[in-house]
């Protein structure tokens, strides 16, 4: 099935008249024939009733009137979409999230991204830590947003950090460490813990950290999550405790933060390849910069 069999068939439906049909296709008589057969036989429908006085539609040609129509005007849509009297090109700016927190952060980076640069089309994509570095030095990603990895993950990019964030104990608002002003992890060797699944954390920093807090501990005084929303949720519920980095779970009343006296802040910030020739990533990094500091 075509278009020009569509147009074909839409003709002679509105002239139920093929000769007409085909002046107005600027096509032979013979040719517009040869396409309605041609549908019909696709179709398994005999789409028209024709006699040598009168031509008519069936039911089925009835029944796929609609379709056609709506066939042929995606057709001329899209074909609109990309006429040379269209705009120039588009400008995008793929980044990749290890989670949704993460690229909720950049909301008042991309406001000011699109104040300085109002054309830029930014596709936002959140993919699991094992595949986002290879996207990014494939060249199907040209950032990604996240935490500094450690020394030993090899990564064929640069990072510029942003800013530093501080791990944060998270614990529920009645629990007897929320009326604290600073812990250490000694404090937190007798809690439950609420834990990223280690495949899931989307930084070695923060998996390196689940570690330590686990030690020997049995597996029953663990829950493991896919993503920080369902952490925030299981604390809430009032499971256990978790350490985050500060910004990585948003301020909600039910549950209080209290920093880590003992943790290194981890470094939140940008892995890119090369800022040469993509004013659009530099811009954006610039504007990330630009919000955190303020």
């Amino acid at each position: 099935m075509n278009t020009f069999q569509l147009s074909c068939f839409l003709a002679v439906a509105e002239y139920l008249n093929f000769a007409q049909a085909a002046q107005v296709l600027h096509v032979t008589h013979p040719a517009v024939s040869q396409q309605i057969k041609s549908l019909e036989k696709e179709l398994n429908a005999k789409l028209f009733q024709r006699t040598t006085r009168s031509v008519k539609l069936t039911e089925e040609g009835r029944a796929f009137l609609t379709d056609a129509q709506q066939m042929v005007a995606i057709s001329e849509r899209a074909k609109k979409r990309f006429d040379s009297a269209m705009p120039r090109d588009i400008e995008t700016l793929a980044l990749g999230f290890y989670n949704f927190p993460c690229m909720f952060l950049l909301s008042d980076a991309l406001k000011q991204l699109r104040a300085v640069r109002p054309e830029l089309h930014p596709r936002l994509q959140v993919i699991p830590f094992q595949h986002i570095y290879r996207l990014l030095e494939e060249g199907d990603l040209d950032a990604v947003v996240g935490f500094k990895e450690s020394s030993s993950v090899k990564i064929a990019a640069q990072f510029k950090e942003i800013v530093k964030a501080p791990v944060m104990c998270l614990c529920p608002r009645r629990h007897p460490l929320a009326q604290r002003t600073e812990v250490s992890l000694d404090d937190l060797k007798e809690e439950r813990l609420v834990l990223f699944l280690p495949p899931k954390s989307g930084s070695l920093s923060i998996a390196l950290l689940q570690g330590q807090l686990m030690g020997e501990r049995p597996p029953s005084e663990f829950y493991f999550c896919e993503s920080a929303e369902a952490i925030t949720v299981l604390i809430t519920a009032g499971y256990g405790i978790s350490t985050l980095p500060d910004f990585l779970v948003p301020d909600i009343p039910q549950i209080s933060k209290i920093p880590l006296t003992d943790v290194e802040p981890v470094s939140f910030g940008v892995y890119y390849k090369s800022v040469q020739g993509n004013p659009a990533l530099k811009a954006f990094i610039q504007c990330a910069n630009d919000c955190f500091m303020e």
